[in-house]
């Protein structure tokens, strides 16, 4: 939110600096970003100076060029100009910018410069008003009045007023901020407790007066509870037209653009006060009656955007005898509002429930001024206030004659909050012994008052502007910011203990697994936690009844937390392949997150920590050394076994489980620790990768992090002498059934021989002529080692034969 200097010393008379009150209000919660020096008009007209057009004629070179020459103040030292403008003449009182004047057209800048036109020197130049940035035309040169005196400078004759941009971070819960009276009002409780001199100004509307009572407007309000409370006044016989430049000045500093004085009067006193106005045609206002109501479901708007809205029946919509007129809180109609041709305006001043403009406001994907302030919590209290001052303004302003008494609907007052509190349990939290008047002083600068005070314990009165102050801890914590944080002492004694903890370090395993996978070549990838429920409405896998929606999303596409980390790394495989790099190793540390509805409570959701690895293209770019190699599950696979390996888990500790074809895999294994899964890995349904335009197969591994650390760190390392002995490799052809495989061939050998088989390995696997149908030949390979003695042939046909015996038996297998 950006606050205008000027302005806000219209309500604060203060002598503090901008840079000043910039600590002070993010010492008390109210963080500053950038403070920023701001003219009415974009460079401040530096270098400009009002001029008078002593002669003028036809340059000799051209047809539409003039050489002038004009004084600026010296009339004995004339500046020679040529000037191409069709309405430049002797005698006139004209704008000059001279040489070094730098000159502003949107963003950009140019700087007046001696030039040669044609053949003649020009030492400036005589300018349109567009060109110095006080209007849009550019039909000619800016003629001023002849009474003009000749070597004023620009900026004074146009009255070029400086402010100070003082950017604030509004958090959600500072909504009694979200206007410059509400940062004058918490810089005056600083002020106050810390004895700096100043002085609050809050504009009087004790001469407000009602002109006549020609324009009633019959206001209903159906919905109470989405609506608390509707004022409203009319206000006849306006005058459209520009506001005056001090508004436009104040507007613009902010960055508001001036539009009309109705229209400008209202963003005003929404940026002084922080209550949204609206401003309706009155004359459009059909039977002179407003109705707010519920909005109808599956029936449309069209907001002053142009856009037609499907509304969903939630809205609050404010509406005539015939139709509606705006989305009350967030957004106005395209036909109800100000324009040119208005006579009669209606000006509307309610407090919106919070929580029903919230949700439509996000339901519509509407961020407005307005529905900002509503959905933060307004005062309900101002509604009248700032209807007396509009009214005044317009009256003054636009020369409106007001035309109604005030409509008040306010069926069930908001009250204070009344709070229990104690100057004890303040102390004991802020850490610094207050004394009772200091905090007393704090409070009373806080417009918050002490109802009753026994000894310390009291009971005080919260106005409702302050929606965040609700508890005793909310009123320590705003005693303790306007007091000041640095102004609490930091204990000098540093209280610890030692611990010692067994449980693995999973920072250090990630950090060691990625520069694993990052020497590999696999980049590091980060995607949102956030994901688009369009994954999950039509999906058996990750089906959305166990996705945890958000309920204020502020996207459609954002709107829920992600089941898994698949779905972000096919969009940034997606990315790649678009930008023509489809040769990809990716992985990612994140969680995924769940939701079980048959728990309850917090004890439904439910968040898992994953490694997940991406894998498609080729091994490597082409080259003239080596013919390029596309990327096959196997190669997915051994980084994944290197992954395990390097936790302390290796392949003699889990077991391998082939995995259904399923919308997700179109072929997977499953690694599994005494029946616990750690790791699915395979190659993705080619369905699923050509919903994100990916027309390569892709491999994907899942690593459930936390398990298989905890399973790692059980692991002992155990040195061993290198083995003295020399080892021996034998191998075997079987012949098994084809749903056999390697996996289950390479466990029984461990579980048959733990003391001697060193490794197995699969060197070929044959399927076709001589062999039937139904087999196929594994050619394994066999290490066996003894790492006391030297194994003799008996040995070693003893432990061949104990495995041919076991594949016999377990896989019926048999020998080619």
């Amino acid at each position: 939110m950006n606050i205008s200097y000027n302005w806000l010393k219209t309500y604060i008379d203060t002598n503090l600096t901008p840079l000043e009150i910039a600590k002070i209000l993010t010492s008390i919660g109210l963080e500053v970003g950038t403070i920023e020096q701001k003219e009415s008009i974009k460079g401040g007209l530096e270098g400009l100076v009002i001029g008078e057009i002593l002669t003028c004629t036809q340059h000799e070179n051209s047809n539409h060029l003039h050489v002038t020459t004009v004084n600026i103040g010296d009339a004995n030292n004339p500046l020679q100009i040529v000037c191409g403008a069709s309405n430049v003449a002797a005698k006139q009182k004209v704008v000059v910018a001279t040489i070094g004047t730098k000159l502003y057209n949107g963003d950009e800048s140019f700087t007046i410069k001696k030039s040669k036109l044609r053949g003649v020197e020009s030492f400036g130049m005589i300018c349109a008003e567009d060109e110095i940035g006080i209007g849009t035309s550019h039909d000619g040169i800016m003629v001023l009045p002849q009474d003009t005196p000749v070597g004023t400078l620009a900026k004074n004759y146009f009255n070029v007023t400086t402010d100070t941009v003082i950017e604030v971070d509004i958090t959600p819960n500072r909504a009694d901020a979200i206007s410059h009276y509400g940062v004058a009002r918490d810089l005056a409780a600083y002020c106050k407790a810390h004895n700096i001199k100043y002085t609050l100004n809050k504009p009087s509307v004790q001469h407000f007066t009602i002109d006549n009572n020609t324009l009633p407007i019959k206001v209903t309000v159906e919905n109470n509870n989405a609506c608390k409370r509707y004022s409203g006044i009319s206000i006849s016989n306006v005058t459209i037209a520009p506001s005056p430049q001090w508004m436009q000045n104040y507007l613009n500093t902010i960055g508001v653009r001036p539009i009309n004085n109705i229209v400008d009067i209202t963003n005003y006193v929404l940026h002084a006060f922080g209550q949204p106005l609206h401003a309706f045609d009155a004359d459009k206002i059909e039977g002179n009656e407003i109705l707010v109501k519920s909005a109808t479901a599956n029936t449309t708007f069209t907001t002053l955007d142009g856009v037609e809205r499907k509304l969903n029946g939630t809205e609050l919509m404010i509406c005539n005898k015939v139709e509606a007129m705006c989305i009350g809180g967030v957004f106005g109609g395209l036909h109800s509002g100000i324009n040119n041709n208005t006579k009669n305006v209606f000006i509307e001043s309610a407090y919106f429930n919070p929580v029903n403009v919230r949700k439509t406001a996000r339901y519509h994907a509407l961020n407005t001024d307005s529905s900002f302030r509503f959905e933060r919590g307004v005062d309900p209290n101002n509604t009248i206030y700032v209807l007396k001052y509009t009214a005044m303004l317009i009256k003054e302003i636009a020369n409106g004659t007001i035309s109604s008494d005030i409509v008040d609907i306010y069926p069930e007052k908001i009250e204070n909050f009344i709070v229990p509190f104690s100057t004890k349990r303040a102390v004991a939290l802020i850490g610094k012994q207050l004394t009772t008047q200091e905090i007393e002083n704090i409070l009373d600068a806080l417009e918050i008052t002490i109802l009753e005070n026994n000894n310390g314990e009291m009971i005080l009165s919260v106005p409702p502007y302050r929606v965040d102050v609700k508890r005793e801890s909310d009123v320590v914590e705003d005693i303790l910011r306007i007091y000041g944080y640095d102004n609490i002492d930091i204990n000098p004694t540093l209280q610890t203990k030692l611990s010692y903890s067994t449980t693995p370090d999973s920072t250090k395993l990630q950090e060691k697994i990625s520069s694993q996978l990052t020497a590999c070549g696999f980049n590091e990838i980060l995607n949102n936690s956030l994901s688009k429920v369009s994954y999950y409405e039509q999906s058996s896998d990750y089906p959305l009844t166990k996705s945890v929606q958000l309920i204020n999303a502020l996207s459609n596409d954002l709107c829920t937390m992600r089941q898994t980390l698949l779905f972000g790394g096919l969009e940034s495989i997606e990315y790649n392949i678009n930008h023509q790099n489809s040769n990809l190793k990716l992985y990612e540390f994140g969680n995924s997150y769940h939701y079980n509805q048959d728990l309850t409570k917090l004890d439904a959701y439910n968040e898992v920590y994953h490694l997940s690895m991406w894998m498609c293209g080729n091994t490597s770019s082409q080259s003239w050394i080596s013919a390029t190699t596309q990327i096959s599950f196997f190669h997915l696979k051994a980084h994944v076994v290197n992954v395990l390996k390097s936790l302390g888990i290796d392949q003699t500790k889990y077991t391998t489980t082939a995995i259904e074809p399923n919308e997700t895999f179109s072929e997977a294994i499953q690694l599994n620790v005494k029946n616990q899964p750690i790791t699915t890995l395979g190659i993705l349904n080619s369905k699923l990768c050509k919903s994100f335009g990916i027309n390569i197969p892709v491999y994907y591994a899942d690593i459930i992090w936390h398990t298989a650390i905890n399973i790692g760190a059980k692991h002992k390392i155990v040195y061993k002498d290198v083995p003295k002995f020399p080892e021996v490799r034998r191998d075997l052809a079987l012949l098994v059934d084809k749903q056999i495989t390697f996996s289950e061939i390479e466990q029984i050998a461990h579980e048959c021989e733990r003391k001697l088989l060193k490794n197995v390995t699969l060197f070929d696997v044959y399927e076709g002529k001589n062999i039937e149908s139904t087999k196929k030949s594994y050619a394994i390979s066999f290490t066996i080692q003894d790492n006391d003695k030297t194994l003799t042939d008996k040995q070693i046909d003893a432990v061949m034969q104990k495995l041919i015996n076991a594949y016999t038996k377990k896989l019926g297998a048999t020998l080619r």
